[in-house]
């Protein structure tokens, strides 16, 4: 597991995520009541990135066909989506976001 530097705190506001690559991973950073949590950017269901999807009480709604997840555990909470998304560790350190992978 290598941790890799994604953003500065102040690059999201509290309700927003922000869709980065690392290496071949697609992962969505987002942030909710102060804390960060990365999953894999793209819905279980269909090709959608979900950064640009709608976060709301910890959950990410997926842009095109509305399935949820929850951000923190990466569940599938309803339809279309079955299939949970994955998650990656998160810190804050020295002015920085990082993300294991």
């Amino acid at each position: 597991m290598n941790w890799i530097s994604i953003a500065t705190p102040d690059q999201l506001q509290d309700g927003e995520a922000l869709g980065v690559a690392v290496d071949e991973h697609r992962i969505a950073l987002f942030r909710h009541e102060g804390e960060f949590y990365a999953t894999d950017n793209v819905c279980t269901h269909a090709f959608a990135l979900l950064s640009d999807g709608f976060l709301e009480e910890g959950c990410i709604e997926c842009p095109w066909h509305q399935a949820r997840f929850d951000i923190r555990t990466g569940k599938a909470l309803c339809a279309p989506a079955t299939q949970d998304l994955q998650t990656y560790p998160v810190k804050v350190d020295d002015g920085q976001v990082w993300v294991a992978v």
